[in-house]
């Protein structure tokens, strides 16, 4: 049986997805592809993977060797946003959106299942195998391509629907289908998300460096403490941080509420306190997180990352500027201070799906 690529994309819809496009994979990797590779090698040689060494696994930079037969990248996106707020409270802990309801792996897994059941129901021959975080792929880059939206300046995939609230999954196939067009980047000369980091860890446009990142240190950081100069910086993150996409001009104007009920927040994701987490047991965090993506965060962890910021709020000890590298001087950069207006204002002016290509690696 011949399938179109529009019966597939069709079909993706039909099982919950948001967003689908089709990238297509060549016998040998083209020019855009191998400079996606070789900002990734970049990115290693300069050490910002921090120590997740999962990161140098040599098929991230090649996707014929995760599956050597395939011929297209079936990107999808789920938009996860709630329109709930987090309360700015003194001594409020801060979890990061990704966290608030049921575990997205799980979520998208159920999705994906449904897809690749049916696609290889179409025809014996064909082969598909889906990954969700779950494979070395360099996921946002090969969304990019597909053209669900492009890489921002702070690393997620932004879309013109939901902004850059949305979890991405991958079928890999080996049907040749008819492949979208990439997306273009539309972060223009906005740097919100740069001046925005209280540490520094959007060391340039589309570059993030994980040893300076809050997200990485609260989730993945297994250490017995945090480094010190980014304990004093945390601002009452515990589990991830959602700054750099808070100020996003694409996620104030285009977010909207998800109908993925179980993307809904468990009352407690959202609120909870500092000194509680900071004496949380493992039997608490079972009763808490059950069915959560934060059960990635090992209990001392949570426990260490609330008490290093009720230990920052005491002691305000390190000048403002510490761990920031040098800025441009005023003369040699243009005033930010309006350049949140113009991003909207260029939002406003774009209008209509996009053609072009483009595209980084490390959206949870």
């Amino acid at each position: 049986m011949s399938l179109t690529a529009e019966t597939v994309k069709h079909q993706a819809l039909a099982v919950g997805f948001h967003k689908v496009g089709i990238a297509a994979v060549h016998p040998d990797p083209p020019v855009a592809e191998q400079a996606d590779a070789e900002k990734l090698q970049r990115w290693l040689a300069q050490g910002y993977q921090a120590n997740m060494a999962w990161m140098q696994d040599p098929r991230r930079q090649n996707i014929r060797q995760v599956m050597p037969n395939v011929r297209s990248v079936i990107c999808v996106g789920l938009n996860y946003y709630t329109s709930v707020e987090r309360p700015e409270k003194i001594g409020g802990a801060k979890i990061s959106r990704y966290g608030w309801g049921r575990d997205y792996h799980k979520v998208l897994t159920r999705r994906l299942k449904r897809l690749v059941t049916w696609l290889e129901a179409q025809g014996e021959e064909i082969q598909a195998r889906f990954y969700v975080d779950t494979g070395p792929i360099q996921e946002k880059a090969w969304a990019q391509r597909a053209g669900l939206g492009w890489i921002g300046k702070h690393s997620n995939v932004i879309t013109r629907d939901y902004g850059s609230w949305i979890f991405l999954g991958e079928v890999l196939t080996n049907l040749a289908l008819a492949p979208d067009q990439p997306h273009l980047e539309h972060c223009g000369t906005c740097r919100r998300c740069l001046d925005a980091c209280p540490t520094a860890a959007i060391t340039e446009p589309f570059v993030v460096d994980a040893n300076r990142c809050i997200a990485y240190h609260t989730i993945e950081n297994r250490a017995e403490l945090l480094p010190p100069e980014l304990a004093a910086r945390l601002e009452g993150w515990v589990a991830g941080c959602d700054i750099c996409q808070d100020v996003c001009p694409w996620n104030q104007r285009f977010a909207q509420e998800t109908d993925v009920v179980d993307f809904q927040p468990y009352a407690w994701n959202v609120a909870p306190t500092l000194t509680e987490l900071a004496q949380i047991s493992e039997a608490e965090r079972d009763r808490r997180f059950r069915a959560s993506a934060l059960r990635r965060i090992q209990p001392r962890m949570l426990r260490r990352n609330a008490q290093a910021n009720l230990e920052a709020q005491q002691s305000k000890s390190l000048p403002p500027q510490a761990l920031r590298p040098e800025r441009p001087s005023r003369d040699q950069e243009h005033d930010h201070s309006s350049q949140g207006q113009k991003a909207l204002n260029d939002i406003a002016n774009q209008g209509g799906d996009n053609d072009g290509n483009g595209s980084f690696e490390g959206n949870a």
